[in-house]
């Protein structure tokens, strides 16, 4: 008996019959462009794979340039595979290493997981829009990173399964995976005050000010408070999310009491205000320190590191299977786990100028 080696693309063929019949595709199957880029397979070999497919009648042909028509024989045995979408808060989460993993590692244990055609930034945050865009592209459960406060209490209401993986889910009743700062927060502003600060501003994007604080947020304010400082929209200042916002809101601080100390709420921001001080010619700890509240790996290449916030992100991403695994299951599953974060001083925070002390 000869043991026939199958060619690459009846490899292929087997893999796309397997996902057929687990349900991952219910009428279309996406187009070669994307089966070639998804499966990292050039595109002669998925023709040759499609091919086979419908000789064995498993997918029809609509013609050049059309997406071919499942046609699985009737009384095919189908085990349904959950189909997740990922909403993510922008474009830019699509790259981010803790995304990347959390999609392969949804296709491994089974699952057909995708990232939905637009983020909550180009929906402009509004409920509105998020429902009436996911009812154009419907999916069994949806895992939505750093969802606003509407969003994710508008995903608690529909009835549809959803995951909120960082975001403003505290008091909403719905599952999420998160991180827990406030601890950290605490420690940093009680290191700051004692080395003299006492004007410390948190520069915090729209959906974390708006309607009101977010808990982080306003766990900042208090803890200001709480030294005795005054606390106003100084400290949390409004500003346009983007260049020429920032530019006016750092303009504004800057003109008459300068800050001397800035907490940034993520790393894109942390290094435009950067350039903005060195522009300026404003020296970084000497006359204002700095923060970030999450981790990038360029900091890594930053002389000195910037002070920032760093998070083991692995359980955030087992939780999230848990969670997909539970409504595969048929589970109800409404937890909500959060996980500790640290940070790292760097070599950003110094003293207050002493004219400020």
């Amino acid at each position: 008996m000869s043991l026939k080696l199958q060619t690459h693309s009846e490899q292929v063929a087997a893999h796309l019959r397997g996902e057929l019949m687990r349900g991952r595709w219910r009428n279309l199957l996406p187009g070669v462009h994307k089966l070639s880029a998804d499966l990292d397979v050039n595109h002669n070999t998925i023709h040759a794979a499609l091919q086979l497919l419908e000789e064995e009648g498993l997918l029809t042909s609509q013609g050049r340039g059309r997406p071919r028509r499942v046609t699985l024989p009737r009384g095919t045995v189908v085990t349904k595979t959950l189909r997740l979408k990922i909403l993510c808060y922008e474009w830019l989460d699509r790259g981010q290493p803790y995304t990347v993993e959390l999609l392969a590692r949804l296709k491994a244990a089974g699952f057909a997981p995708d990232f939905a055609k637009k983020s909550l930034q180009d929906l402009g945050f509004d409920a509105k829009r998020v429902a009436a865009f996911i009812e154009t592209y419907p999916a069994d459960a949806w895992m939505v990173i750093g969802g606003n406060r509407e969003t994710l209490e508008w995903f608690a209401n529909s009835g549809v399964p959803a995951l909120a993986i960082f975001g403003r889910f505290s008091g909403v009743d719905i599952a999420a995976s998160g991180i827990h700062k406030l601890p950290i927060l605490v420690t940093i502003l009680e290191r700051l005050y004692a080395m003299g600060h006492r004007r410390i501003v948190l520069l915090a994007r729209k959906e974390r000010r708006l309607p009101d604080p977010g808990l982080f947020e306003q766990k900042f304010l208090d803890e200001l408070e709480h030294h005795g400082l005054a606390v106003g929209a100084y400290n949390l200042p409004d500003w346009e999310e983007n260049p020429a916002g920032l530019l006016a809101c750092l303009d504004s601080l800057f003109k008459h009491t300068p800050p001397t100390a800035l907490l940034i709420s993520e790393p894109a921001v942390y290094i435009a205000v950067e350039r903005y001080l060195i522009q300026r010619g404003i020296k970084i700890p000497e006359q204002v320190s700095m923060l970030c509240t999450q981790n990038d790996p360029v900091f890594n290449w930053h002389d000195p590191i910037p002070a920032h916030m760093v998070t083991d992100l692995r359980p955030v991403t087992n939780r999230a299977i848990r969670w997909a695994t539970n409504v595969a299951q048929g589970k109800k599953d409404r937890d909500q786990k959060t996980f500790k974060v640290k940070w790292i001083e760097g070599g950003t925070l110094g003293p207050a100028p002493k004219e400020n002390i």
